[in-house]
């Protein structure tokens, strides 16, 4: 048969087609699956269940639940294993550990994080998966037992950031019977991987995949950089049959802002042990401010931004929590707090007295034992913190940090030492003073004070009226001093003076001075002849410093911190001679009984408004406070 052009075309095409198809399956064979190779071992799967939906119900279900996690996407949800917790960014999580097990946790770095979008793309091969810079908080007990390990796979990249692990110790096993042990329970460990090969960091694993870090008096801080999981173990050691079954309760946080719980170890303390009494103490911070801005100033004055913890140092109930909020907040005696733990035992407020004339906040504690030994704990709540974490779920908020411990004991039951406090003309003025539980309460003790030294300024004042004080510089009594400064110095000098430090007697120090020893204690009773026959027989001796005091308020024998040198000669040298001040030299007639020099590396051994008595911790403040107070106190008062 003739093909036509056009029917010849066509038949050349199709047989060019079968021919390419026929050299593809001969160089591509494709694989067919044989019947005979089919495993027919397996039998069918069948069972009871009856998975059969009613169509009336199904078309009234409830919209599907989707499970919302903010800090964990797909890639996390559904495959923790059994066992281990995941942490929320900025969430605190309380959790029991029993003695001799640990708790796991992970975290995974939130999605949308800083930096991340920079870095969301997959890459076929291993990450680093955390920095090899890890550092421990403020004082905790660093025992860097290895290195954190490369994970391995693909897996979504992004960028590393710091991750920031704290924990507070709130309870732990307590001694079965205190009488018979020493010994308190042990710190809780926690260990960090970020190393997928260890997962469940502790003891037991691997030491050189993981990082160690001992709690430090119920607290821990850790920080590294990290761009993937962050697998955490709190490990809490065997107790002995000595204490109890109790288990240790541990609040674990771990943020990508900043340490959710923090401690400050440092050496100087942040709050400066005042004086004390009998049954009180008082408290006071450092200035809170450095600026003059009567603004910023009114505004600091509004907040009290501090709580504070006191605890006797014969119980036992923080030993080991010292560092941890939610502890001292559950076990310490006396909360200074702004919740329920508040109590009237303790007054707080904030004051200008002291270094500056700056704000600052003061406790005044009450309800104490005598003859006691305390700590005093500064704490801040986080409640009033302003952060930026939107965060507020937790019982304890973020930004929640403890202060070193400071030290104070209270003085012996006689009672002639009280503190007085928010005097009104010596405003300066807050120390323990002469007193008799007889005479009456603090408020009537101050006001007796405070009234008296008012009295002699306003004798001063007549005398100073005659000064030409508002006469041109030429005319004046000195080009560097005014009548102001000689109004301040003098105030400062006659409130130390008309208002003598109260120390107990039996306070050996040697730069404090017997006061009426020949005079009972409000209690009736009388030093012994041989303590009196160790003292001279004078005026310095046998009575008190201002003759109104033994007249009026009677206390009995005392020691004085007598007033610092310093004044005296800051008195000299702001005021005219025309009032002819004058001052004793040291070792001279008049100096020993009345005027003492201050010595910073003893402590607080003489006494000048705003100063501390704490000389450890205060060390530093009174070096502070007798720069910045430049009127200190010392001589005797006329009268």
């Amino acid at each position: 048969m003739h093909l036509s052009p056009l029917q010849s075309r066509l038949v050349a095409s199709l047989a060019a087609s079968c021919l390419l198809i026929l050299l593809y399956l001969i160089l591509f064979p494709p694989s067919f699956a044989l019947a005979a190779e089919l495993n027919d071992a397996f039998p069918a799967v069948s069972d009871d269940l009856d998975f059969s939906i009613d169509p009336a119900v199904l078309n009234n279900r409830d919209p599907m639940y989707e499970p919302e996690f903010s800090a964990f996407d797909r890639s996390i949800t559904g495959r923790v294993p059994e066992g281990v917790t995941p942490l929320t960014d900025n969430e605190p999580l309380p959790m029991n550990i029993q003695p001799g097990s640990t708790q796991l946790f992970v975290f995974v770095l939130p999605s949308g994080s800083p930096g991340e979008e920079d870095g969301r793309r997959h890459e076929l091969r291993g990450e680093h998966n955390a920095s090899r810079e890890a550092t421990a908080g403020a004082g905790a007990t660093e025992q860097a037992k290895g290195t954190f390990e490369d994970g391995q796979g693909i897996g979504k990249r992004q960028a590393k950031q710091t991750v920031y692990i704290s924990a507070n110790t709130c309870d732990r096993p307590l001694p079965v019977d205190p009488s018979k042990t020493t010994q308190d329970a042990p710190q809780l460990t926690l260990f960090v991987s970020t190393s997928a090969e260890n997962q469940a960091p502790g003891p037991l694993a691997d030491q050189g995949s993981q990082d160690v870090v001992v709690f430090n008096e119920g607290a821990v801080m850790y920080s590294f950089n990290t761009d993937g999981e962050v697998y955490l173990g709190v490990y809490a050691p065997n107790v002995s049959d000595s204490f109890s079954t109790k288990p240790y309760n541990v609040q674990v946080v771990v943020s990508t802002d900043g340490y959710y719980f923090s401690y400050d170890d440092h050496d100087d303390a942040d709050l400066i042990w005042v004086d004390s009494d009998s049954q009180g103490a008082l408290l006071i911070t450092h200035n809170l401010t450095d600026s003059t801005d009567p603004k910023l100033e009114a505004e600091i004055m509004k907040t009290q931004p501090y709580v504070l913890f006191a605890h006797n140092k014969k119980d036992r109930a923080i030993n080991g929590l010292k560092y941890s909020y939610c502890g001292l907040y559950r076990h310490a005696q006396i909360a200074a707090t702004k919740d329920e733990r508040a109590t009237p035992l303790v007054r707080t407020g904030m004051t200008k007295r002291g270094p500056g004339n700056l704000p600052k906040q003061q406790f005044f504690f009450s309800g104490l034992n005598s003859s006691a030994e305390y700590f005093g704990i500064l704490a801040r709540d986080g409640l009033d913190d302003g952060d930026h974490l939107a965060t507020r779920q937790a019982a304890f908020k973020r930004g929640t940090r403890v202060f070193k411990a400071t030290s104070f004991r209270t003085k012996s039951n006689h009672g002639n030492c009280a503190l007085v406090i928010d005097l009104s003309f010596c405003d300066q003025i807050a120390y323990s003073v002469p007193s008799n539980p007889n005479f009456g309460n603090s408020t009537k003790l101050a006001d007796f004070y405070d009234s008296y030294a008012r009295s002699a300024y306003a004798n001063f004042e007549k005398s100073l009226a005659q000064v030409p004080c508002d006469a041109p510089s030429s005319q004046r009594y000195s080009l560097v001093r005014n009548c102001t400064d000689c109004a301040a110095a003098y105030k400062d000098w006659l409130c130390s003076v008309a208002i003598p430090r109260c120390e107990d007697f039996s306070n050996t120090a040697p730069y404090l001075q017997p006061r009426a020893v020949t005079q009972p204690f409000p209690n009736g009773e009388r030093l012994d002849a041989e303590t009196l026959a160790s003292m001279p027989n004078t005026t310095a001796f046998t009575a008190s410093r201002n003759p109104r005091i033994d007249e009026v308020i009677k206390p009995g024998p005392h020691k004085e911190l007598l007033p610092c040198d310093h004044l005296c000669y800051k008195l000299v040298q702001s005021c005219p001679a025309s009032l002819e001040f004058g001052c004793p030299l040291p070792r001279g007639i008049g100096f020993a009984g009345n005027y003492a020099k201050h010595d910073p590396s003893v402590g607080l051994t003489c006494n000048f408004p705003g100063s501390a008595h704490f000389p450890s911790a205060g060390e530093r403040a009174v070096l502070d406070w007798g720069l910045m107070i430049l009127v200190l106190v010392a001589g005797s008062l006329t009268v």
